[in-house]
């Protein structure tokens, strides 16, 4: 449905070129480093960590200087995936990393029977910074863990620390980090998903100052669903599951935890993070019934009885006429555009529209309405498909200095302030 509201667009910048082909850069998750003067950083997947100043990209960390065995071929979400300041990092220096390598780099902590193909490896780094207060990376890494999966695409895209938790609280200082079922429904291996004994398809909770995982190198929250779960094959790590990819999370300032989940052929989530809560990938695409073990792309109504499943739903959702991949967004807390406030501003990462949902409707059981946000540059409707000049646009939505919204896409690495919001004619 389309509202009434209209963005305007700036031009902020473009980043540099990583290839000579699209997406010319991959420039992917953005995030604010809170402290005496804030910081803003975003990375491209190909391996760079950049520090915005100025409306200019510096590099911080070139991850393909620190790890040699790193890779981002060929694509679908590969690379330098996610990364996560520890919410003490100007007292301890840590941050958190994850990217690919090739398989059988080093053998993996989670892993699965010989007989099925391993296409790469995510990996979770501990890294200690010399200078926090830096302007380009120094420091030594650890790895945390590592994470077989069969195929390139839906890997470790996301992890993060909750925002909202303050000192003291059970929450704080655990990382969150979403695992995709790495293409195994699709490839056949569906069995490796949904499943508490596997951590495809799931977000992890761990404590990484902790020691108590099986290999001695993290800790298992005691607060964690599992963590008192009897059977040894259990992954007690396990935070929620049943997610195809949960390639994005953040909090509401209410307090509501967001996982954005990228769907197969029909389906694109946002969903309520409830600790022990499973979601049905992949026997469920959003409110429909799939069969893992037939043809994905169908999808069933599902029956009068579905409850006996316990299968927590997605508090909003769209289909495959509106996009086809969720970008994942934020809920806009700033100043500078009213019109927007308390409203979750997200994306389609293919064709470049740009939704919101009002953050007071995602409530459990409760399928709040999604409206479409018009655009213009130099007081010209347009779209991120006109802007790229491609049909694929690479959306991605980021949160800058002083609670900015900030638009970009990898097609072209061009980068977009939003500077108001006018009522349109619609």
């Amino acid at each position: 449905m389309k509202s009434n509201l209209r963005l305007s667009l700036d031009e902020v910048l473009t980043a540099p070129a990583t290839a000579q082909t699209i997406p010319l850069a991959r420039i992917n998750k953005m995030l604010v480093l809170p402290g005496r003067t804030n910081r803003l950083f975003i990375e491209d997947l190909r391996g760079k960590l950049y520090e915005m100043v100025d409306n200019k990209l510096r590099v911080y960390m070139d991850m393909a200087k620190e790890r040699p065995n790193f890779i981002h071929t060929p694509g679908f979400a590969t690379g330098f995936g996610s990364y996560a300041f520890h919410p003490d990092f100007y007292r301890n220096g840590l941050v958190y990393t994850t990217h690919t390598e090739k398989a059988g780099t080093a053998p993996a902590d989670f892993a699965y029977a010989d007989s099925i193909k391993v296409t790469l490896q995510w990996v979770l780094t501990e890294w200690k910074v010399g200078d926090p207060a830096g302007t380009a990376f120094s420091g030594t890494g650890r790895e945390l863990l590592r994470v077989n999966v069969v195929s390139p695409i839906h890997g470790v895209q996301e992890i993060t620390f909750n925002p909202l938790a303050r000192s003291g609280s059970p929450d704080y200082g655990l990382l969150y980090m979403g695992v995709g079922d790495g293409g195994a429904s699709e490839n056949g291996y569906y069995f490796l998903c949904n499943n508490k004994s596997r951590p495809w398809g799931s977000v992890l909770r761990i404590d990484p100052l902790g020691n108590n995982s099986r290999n001695g190198r993290y800790g298992i929250p005691a607060t964690n669903p599992y963590a008192k779960d009897k059977d040894a094959a259990t992954i007690k790590e396990i935070f929620c599951r049943g997610f195809r990819n949960p390639n994005r999370i953040c909090w509401t300032p209410d307090g509501k935890m967001l996982i954005t989940d990228i769907g197969h052929a029909n389906v694109e989530e946002i969903n309520l993070g409830v600790a022990g809560a499973d979601y049905g990938w992949p026997e469920r695409e959003g409110t429909f019934i799939i069969n893992p073990r037939g043809k994905m792309s169908n999808v069933y109504a599902v029956s009068q009885n579905d409850g006996t499943n316990h299968y927590l739903y997605p508090v909003a959702q769209y289909d495959h006429d509106e996009g086809n991949a969720i970008s994942g967004g934020f809920v806009y807390t700033g100043t500078m555009i009213p019109q927007l406030k308390g409203k979750y501003v997200f994306g389609d990462v293919v064709n470049g529209r740009v939704y919101y949902v009002e953050s007071s409707d995602l409530k459990p059981g409760h399928q709040a309405p999604i409206k479409e946000l018009e655009l213009e540059l130099a007081k010209k409707i347009t779209t991120f498909q006109e802007l790229t000049g491609n049909k694929k646009t690479d959306l991605r939505i980021g949160i800058g200095l002083n609670q900015e919204l900030l638009l970009y896409t990898k097609t072209n690495g061009k980068m977009y302030k939003v500077s108001g919001c006018v009522t349109s004619s619609q």
